[in-house]
């Protein structure tokens, strides 16, 4: 099986796509980046909506072909080679090799934010964004840790002919999703009419990535706060298209295989209504979803939000738990940045991962339960949660709180 090749740096006719999203439309407008990377534009503003006023499509920078030859210190030229995959023989795991990653932007200025739109008026700018402004933009990332390389094919084979060393290309695809034009906002502080267009967003980028040959698993996700280690601190996400099943993943599918064939029913929902019966744990509800703070919960701060309905992933959604989810997830967001405060009694804002496990491509999705997990590493006010003997060496949890006095905290401030 070949990986698919993405398309040269050439900039052919454009088409925007209007998302059929009810009253909350989305206009969704392609292009392609100076080195030949893929860019779409999600716009609500009504002007773009409308299809009156488009997006700038071109990027003058002169970055070279990604996939071109590249000439080593012997004056050779060679073809491009991306990330490798490494198959742990202890464990099974697949571990992504990407050392080009060293060299990824790192906590630039303000003045070099490659997140940030375009200055105006300015003839060139090393920002990843050609245009003056955007609602939400999703290009793929200019390091990524998952890239297909045109031609190369994806199999598996052996490292020096050792059979404890299988290795295949990375022949993913990482994005980087852009929640907001404005450096200074948060997730958090979206309206929930962009906090809708990310929604769409996600969706749309899950199922055209779900498409792609070779692609097992996507998972969109956001790390917030430097805490976190986020090395761009510009309102960001991202989103990973797998060609394997990750070891979480696989877990979470062995579990609800089990589950099915000892009780013949889907473990998501049996998981939701002990939450429901019980009630306990449960932070907040709407009409379409759920946040509770799971039974086995393993970070100081953890909260899982659950579709009332059974659905696989986000392109299953309907408009109307979409439109809900918009409003849910930013009032979810809302009370966990006031988990902690200061002495003075300041909320301090969560640094959090927030991350969609949803259905896998085509393995299990009849098995498979649609939530949001977020949580921090952060047990307390300038005290983080480090993971350290038995949990980095033999990912043995142990807890600093429990999960009832974590949903009691939340639940104070929903009150």
């Amino acid at each position: 099986m070949t990986s698919p090749g993405p398309a040269q740096p050439t900039q052919p006719p454009q088409t925007s796509v209007l998302l059929p999203t009810g009253d909350d439309a989305v206009r969704v407008t392609p292009t392609r980046l100076a080195d030949g990377r893929e860019l779409l534009y999600f716009d609500d503003t009504q002007a773009y909506v409308s299809g009156a006023q488009t997006r700038r499509l071109d990027d003058p920078r002169p970055l070279p072909d990604r996939f071109a030859p590249v000439v080593g210190e012997d004056g050779v030229a060679r073809p491009v080679t991306g990330p490798e995959l490494r198959r742990d023989p202890l464990t099974g795991e697949w571990i992504a090799m990407a050392a080009h990653r060293m060299n990824r932007t790192f906590l630039p200025p303000a003045d070099a934010n490659p997140l940030a739109p375009a200055k105006p008026g300015a003839a060139y700018q090393d920002g990843e964004i050609p245009a003056e402004d955007y609602d939400v933009v999703v290009f793929e990332n200019r390091f990524p840790s998952l890239m297909a390389v045109p031609g190369e094919s994806d199999a598996t084979t052996l490292r020096d002919g050792e059979e404890v060393w299988p290795v295949r290309p990375a022949a993913g695809r990482c994005e980087v999703i852009c929640f907001s034009a404005d450096a200074n906002a948060s997730l958090a502080t979206v309206t929930p009419r962009r906090m809708r267009t990310v929604i769409e967003a996600w969706a749309h980028r899950t199922e055209a990535l779900n498409a792609l040959p070779g692609i097992e698993q996507v998972f969109a996700f956001e790390n917030r706060g430097k805490e976190i280690g986020v090395t761009l601190h510009h309102p960001h996400g991202q989103i990973y298209a797998f060609p394997y099943l990750t070891p979480r993943a696989q877990a979470m599918l062995t579990q609800a295989r089990e589950h099915r064939e000892r009780t013949g029913r889907l473990l998501g929902a049996d998981v939701l209504a002990a939450e429901l019966a019980h009630g306990e744990r449960i932070v907040l509800e709407s009409e379409h979803w759920v946040a509770y703070v799971p039974f086995a919960a393993k970070w100081p701060v953890e909260v899982h939000l659950a579709p009332r309905r059974d659905v696989p992933d986000l392109p299953a959604l309907t408009d109307a738990e979409r439109a809900d989810l918009a409003v849910t997830y930013l009032r979810l967001l809302g009370v966990l940045d006031r988990f902690f405060e200061t002495d003075d009694g300041e909320p301090i804002p969560l640094p959090y991962i927030s991350g969609w496990q949803q259905a896998p491509a085509r393995e299990g999705r009849d098995d498979w339960r649609l939530h949001l997990q977020v949580f921090s590493v952060l047990r307390a006010p300038n005290k983080l949660k480090y993971l350290a003997g038995v949990e980095s060496g033999q990912s043995a949890w142990i807890s600093d709180t429990t999960p009832e006095r974590i949903a009691t905290r939340l639940q104070e401030l929903t009150r």
